[in-house]
């Protein structure tokens, strides 16, 4: 048993699958409970009408959209911001895209201008370096500190010891031979 359905119930149809972002002829299908083969055939009648065939029919595409690589996707993101909306489901047929695909990829690029982006392993590389660099320099700089408190601290006792006069000796740890020469004499008697 067929259904009929009136034309201008098929008017609408048509019109909300070749809308911009519109539904597909199976996702209307679901929606309004009109098979998808009766839809489908019905869009392709109004291609036939209008003479409109290269505008719906979706050309079959090189790659699948996921399989785009970050520039064609960004590339694609600003050729369809330049395409006024009246032609970008056109736009989009030709590309083999949905509109979901575009938004998709908008939200990923304000992502990825929002998150800190990670660092190269040469930016990694060189902040490794720097680090290393940086405590060599202070243990350089403490070793520095170190030598020009001993030159203080040599220059004080230089001064100290042109303070009490040229002819301070210094001192030996040993004691002179002469009194122990003295002691073996008296202890020979």
């Amino acid at each position: 048993m067929t259904i009929q359905y009136s034309e201008r119930f098929k008017a609408r149809m048509v019109e909300r699958m070749l809308r911009r972002g519109g539904p597909s002829a199976y996702a209307l299908s679901q929606e309004v409970g009109v098979s998808q083969p009766t839809l489908s055939r019905w869009k392709r009648e109004a291609a036939s009408l209008f003479d409109v065939s290269d505008e719906t029919e979706q050309p079959e595409p090189e790659r699948r959209p996921e399989d785009w690589t970050a520039e064609e996707k960004f590339n694609a993101v600003v050729e369809a911001a330049a395409v006024d909306d009246a032609d970008l489901g056109v736009w989009l047929r030709r590309k083999g895209l949905k509109e979901e695909h575009l938004r998709q990829w908008r939200a990923m690029m304000r992502e990825g201008f929002s998150k800190p982006r990670r660092a190269t392993t040469q930016e990694a590389a060189a902040r490794k370096e720097i680090q290393r660099l940086e405590k060599e320099l202070q243990r350089k700089e403490k070793a520095l500190a170190e030598t020009a408190a001993l030159l203080v601290l040599q220059g004080k006792v230089k001064a100290l010891w042109a303070e009490k006069g040229a002819d301070t000796r210094p001192m030996s740890d040993t004691p002179s031979s002469a009194p122990l020469k003295k002691r073996k004499r008296k202890a020979r008697r």
